[in-house]
């Protein structure tokens, strides 16, 4: 049921998306000398998009050399997918390798005095990456043929979505089992060791009131 549940949440996820326009950004402060890390679950093969700027404070005036940031973002399993130092603004592209959180991380070097910089970051991946809008052309030919190609991006992203989820539930069954196993071994041992200590007990007990002449 609950699988079910979460095929149907992201089958309307996926039609909203078609729908209408989705465009996934925000803003934050970094201050000089600090680190900000930013999380995404992507899947395998799914194409990964993003652009960052350094906001000018004053707009009247360039953008100060100080205000430079260094970016990074790697896979999972650590392997760098995007690294660029000492930039006001840039754009990445990459295609995941792996299931799981990717994470880019931001940092400004150490200034005196200390400053705050202000960051807009936006990224997208999955069907969100690709800009239909630079795709579509006008006239009712290619916008069906662009709907059409929308339609059939969106069930290969549903089927992928479904055979991910049947992983992960399979991969948690297996952990399951695992743990079963191990806690049903480790209750079988302690049940040894709590027998093997009575007995001990017992003995000891039973060899003092001997020699007492209790017994």
């Amino acid at each position: 049921m609950r699988i079910s549940t979460s095929i149907l949440t992201i089958v309307v996820v996926i039609l909203g998306l078609i729908s209408s326009p989705m465009v996934k950004g925000m803003r934050f402060d970094i201050k000089t000398g600090a680190t900000k890390c930013i999380t995404e679950d992507i899947q395998s093969y799914s194409l990964s998009v993003g652009k960052y700027s350094v906001i000018n404070p004053n707009e009247d005036y360039p953008l100060p050399d100080s205000h430079r940031i260094t970016i990074r973002i790697t896979s999972p399993l650590g392997t760098n997918c995007h690294y660029a130092d000492q930039k006001a603004f840039g754009e990445f592209a990459y295609t995941a390798n792996e299931d799981g959180d990717y994470m880019a991380c931001f940092w400004v070097a150490k200034q005196n005095p200390p400053t705050t910089l202000t960051v807009e970051f936006e990224w997208k991946s999955g069907l969100s990456a690709k800009d239909w809008s630079r795709v579509a052309k006008r006239g009712q030919i290619e916008m069906m043929e662009l709907d059409l190609k929308k339609l059939f991006d969106t069930v290969n992203l549903i089927h992928d979505e479904m055979y991910y989820l049947r992983r992960r539930e399979e991969s948690m069954q297996v952990l399951i089992r695992s743990t079963n196993s191990k806690m049903a071994t480790f209750s079988f041992f302690s049940l040894i060791v709590c027998l093997a200590v009575a007995s001990m007990q017992l003995w000891h007990l039973k060899t003092f009131f001997e020699k007492k002449k209790l017994i």
